[in-house]
């Protein structure tokens, strides 16, 4: 009579890890509900994220620049900041913004980088900690003045048997990812994830890459029904916009492309942030369809003053 009672209570054990594992929560939909619930939703963080150069010049004052470009890429043993950044701009760098935009105070902060893109990591951070008009200065560095120009030798036409005119792939439903937060709390579970995010680095994958083999991505064209019609896509992409989480599968690495490389930034940076594997296409259309477009494209730099502090 032990015997069974002892195999009944191991039979039983089993059974309730097996239903607390099925029943496990996702913290996936505590820290969306509490995004939502705060004006977090991706129409909301999408508002009004990006400035032209000119509205920043033109009223210098009333803006917080925050520079993110702390390394040296021309190696020429001089950080790239200290190369030449806008007058009055702070050097900070994705892992410190967050305490450095403390002392931006009443000012709209925007961040600065070197064509545009790095910055929506940035600001998609800045966004979901609490600075809900922090924006991207649109072309970066490139577009403020030519000596910084990294556009134009990153714009041109590939020609690529993947790059296809057909309707885009169906969408079809997925599940969400399973997120496990340390935090329990929403509030404390974003500061969390966004800190992850940071603490890592701009998540961004060339168009060879992706047009060689677009099969081992989930590839998004962030792009509106028209413009796919008129322009085509890469080969296999899904079209889903407006973001729709249940329309992202899960299981492999998410590629956004958009016209520029800009938007795709904040789309990975929030992705990102809800534990996706995603990655933006950087330089967007422009690194693959250049010639072809007729809006949405690269074309000059200004001729901005901009202030020198390196030796």
């Amino acid at each position: 009579m032990k015997k069974k009672w002892m195999k009944n209570l191991i039979v039983l054990s089993v059974i309730v890890l097996i239903f607390a594992g099925c029943a496990k929560k996702n913290d996936l939909d505590t820290l969306l509900t509490y995004m939502d619930s705060n004006g977090m939703t991706v129409k909301e963080l999408f508002d009004g994220w990006i400035i032209n150069t000119e509205d920043v010049h033109d009223n210098m004052a009333s803006y917080y620049l925050m520079d993110i470009r702390g390394a040296d890429k021309d190696k020429n043993g001089i950080i790239d900041y200290d190369d030449g950044h806008i007058t009055g701009a702070v050097l900070t760098s994705l892992s410190t913004i967050l305490n450095d935009a403390e002392k931006a105070g009443e000012n709209t902060i925007v961040v600065v980088c070197y064509t545009g893109q790095a910055a929506g990591h940035a600001v998609m951070a800045l966004r979901l900690s609490g600075y809900d008009n922090a924006k991207v200065l649109k072309w970066g560095m490139s577009g403020w003045n030519g000596d910084f120009d990294l556009w134009t030798k990153n714009c041109g036409q590939i020609e690529s048997e993947n790059w296809v005119a057909e309707p885009v792939a169906e969408n079809t439903g997925f599940k969400y990812i399973q997120l496990e937060c340390d935090a329990t709390e929403g509030k404390e579970m974003l500061a969390e994830r966004v800190n992850v995010m940071l603490n890592g680095e701009f998540k961004g994958i060339g168009a060879d890459k992706v047009l060689n083999n677009p099969s081992n991505y989930f590839v998004n064209n962030y792009w509106e029904e028209d413009d796919v019609d008129k322009y085509g896509h890469i080969e296999t992409a899904y079209r889903i916009k407006p973001l729709d989480l249940q329309n992202l599968g899960p299981d492999k690495t998410i590629v956004t492309y958009c016209w520029t490389g800009q938007t795709s930034s904040m789309v990975t940076a929030y992705l990102t942030v809800l534990g996706y594997d995603a990655t933006s296409l950087k330089y967007g259309a422009n690194s693959m369809i250049y010639d072809m477009l007729e809006s949405q494209k690269w074309s000059a730099s200004k001729d901005y003053d901009y202030e020198i502090t390196g030796k």
